[in-house]
C-alpha cells in the first residue's frame, strides 16, 4: 500500500497525513467510506454465528433494572422487535473471508497493531453505553443508522457496581448519525456513546495496545524460554542452540565462606550470584523480536484452518497459474532474517520472495519471485498449505 496514495477510505487523506494528523490525536468522521457498502453478512448471519461455541460473544441490554450482560453461545436471542438491546460478535474476521479482507483495508498500520472486526447489530435503542476505548477503533455502520455522541473529555470516572464500563459523567461534545458506508474514527480514551436507530449493524475495526505490563512479562517469559533453550550441556529436555542467549549452568559455589551464627539469613554471596546472573541475560532488540513475533502471530484458539482437498507439492516447482494465499486466520511477520507464521519461528529466512508474501499475504505462481523461490521454502510453504496456513487459488 502506497502511503502517499489518497484513500477514499480515509475521506480522501493519504494514509500518511492521517497518521500524522488523526492517529492516536483526535476524531475523524469519514462520510461515505465506503460508498454503497454491504456487509458480507447479515443480521440474520450473526444471531446465527453467536451460536457457535468458538465464536465469542456478548448480548447487552437496558432495562428497567439498568444495565444487563450475558455471554455466549446464544441459542436463543431477545425478539427482534424488542427494543435496546446489542448482540457483539467478537473475531469475526476469523470466521468470514470477507470480513477479513475488509480488516486488512487498514493495512496502512502495521500488522502488529491490527486486532480484530467486531460486528454489534441492535434494535432500536440498542448500544452498550456510554464509554472509552484504551485502543484506537473505526466504526462503519453497515446496516440501518447509529447516533454518535463523542466527547474528548478528561473525566473518564466509571460508574461502580455495572457489568459494564460506563462513564458517570458523560458529556457529548459532538453528535453524529451513521448512514450505511459512513465510519468514524477514534483514538484511544475518547468517550463515545452510539444508539442505534432502528435495525442496526456496526463493524468495529480494533486495534492491539498492548499494557507495559503485559509487554515486560513477555520479555521475561521470553527470557526464560531462552534460558531454558540454551541449557544444552546436560543435552536436556531444552537444548536448543538455534535461539540465541546466554548459558546459565554454572552451579552456584562459595568455597572458603565462614561457618554462620545466623543459619536463617540470606547469604549475601546468593543474593550477589543472583544478581549476575541475571545481568547475562541481554534484553535486546533480538530477544524482543523473537518475543513480539511468536505473540503477536499466536493463533486465537478459536482459529480453524481447513487444508485443501487436494494434496500439493510445491518441492518441485509451482505451478504456471494461480497465487499462493494465506488463510484468513493466519497471521504472519517478519523483522531482519527472522520470519513469524501462527506463533511460530519459521525454520526459513524472512527472504525478499517470502516477505513479500507476507506483506502483500499472496504470492502470483506466475511471479519472479515465486519462480525465484528456492527448495527449502517451496517445502516450508507445501507444509503450510498441508496445515491449512495457505490456500493454492485460481487466478
Amino acid at each position: 500500500m502506497n502511503p502517499q496514495q489518497p484513500l477514499t477510505l480515509l475521506g480522501g487523506l493519504t494514509p500518511a497525513d492521517f497518521m500524522k494528523y488523526y492517529w492516536q490525536r483526535k476524531p475523524l468522521l469519514i462520510r461515505q467510506a465506503i460508498p454503497g457498502f454491504k456487509p458480507s453478512l447479515s443480521i440474520a448471519n450473526i444471531k446465527q454465528l453467536v451460536k457457535r461455541e468458538e465464536v465469542e460473544s456478548r448480548l447487552i441490554w437496558q432495562d428497567e433494572n439498568g444495565w444487563n450482560m450475558k455471554t455466549g453461545p446464544f441459542q436463543r436471542l431477545p425478539a427482534a422487535r424488542k427494543p435496546n438491546w446489542s448482540l457483539l460478535a467478537q473475531s469475526v474476521d476469523l470466521h468470514d473471508d470477507a470480513t477479513a479482507a475488509l480488516m486488512r483495508q487498514f493495512r496502512f498500520i502495521s500488522d502488529a497493531r491490527l486486532d480484530d472486526a467486531m460486528i454489534s447489530i441492535a434494535t432500536d435503542g440498542g448500544g452498550v453505553g456510554p464509554h472509552f476505548d484504551s485502543y484506537d477503533v473505526f466504526l462503519l455502520q453497515a446496516h440501518g443508522q447509529r447516533r454518535w455522541r463523542i466527547s474528548q473529555q478528561k473525566d473518564l470516572t466509571l460508574q461502580p457496581g455495572l457489568p459494564l464500563k460506563i462513564l458517570q459523567n458523560f458529556v457529548a461534545e459532538e453528535e453524529f448519525v451513521l448512514e450505511p458506508g459512513d465510519m468514524l474514527y477514534l483514538p484511544p480514551h475518547a468517550a463515545h456513546d452510539g444508539v442505534a436507530l432502528g435495525d442496526c449493524m456496526t463493524i468495529s475495526v480494533g486495534f492491539r495496545a498492548p499494557t507495559e505490563a503485559t509487554l515486560a512479562c513477555g520479555m521475561l517469559e521470553a527470557a526464560n524460554d531462552q534460558i531454558l533453550a540454551n541449557l544444552g550441556d546436560r543435552g536436556g529436555l531444552y537444548a536448543n542452540p538455534t535461539i540465541p542467549g546466554p548459558t546459565l549452568s554454572s552451579t552456584f559455589k562459595d568455597k572458603g565462606v565462614a561457618a554462620s551464627a545466623t543459619p536463617a539469613a540470606l547469604p549475601d554471596t546468593l543474593l550477589k550470584a543472583a544478581i549476575k546472573a541475571i545481568e547475562k541475560v541481554r534484553f535486546d532488540e533480538a530477544l524482543a523480536a523473537r518475543f513480539l513475533g511468536q505473540w503477536l502471530t499466536d493463533i486465537p484458539a478459536n482459529a480453524y484452518f481447513e487444508p485443501g482437498s487436494e494434496t500439493v507439492d510445491l518441492s518441485a516447482g509451482l505451478p504456471s497459474s494461480g497465487k499462493l494465499v494465506l488463510d484468513r486466520c493466519s497471521r504472519v511477520m517478519y523483522r531482519g532474517k527472522e520470519l513469524f507464521i501462527n506463533g511460530e519461528v519459521a525454520a526459513v529466512p524472512a527472504s525478499s520472495r517470502l516477505r513479500r508474501l507476507a506483506d502483500e499475504r499472496e504470492l502470483p505462481c506466475s511471479s519472479d519471485d515465486a519462480v525465484k523461490l528456492k527448495r527449502k521454502e517451496r517445502r516450508i510453504l507445501t507444509e503450510w498449505l498441508e496445515e491449512g496456513w495457505l490456500h493454492l487459488v485460481d487466478d
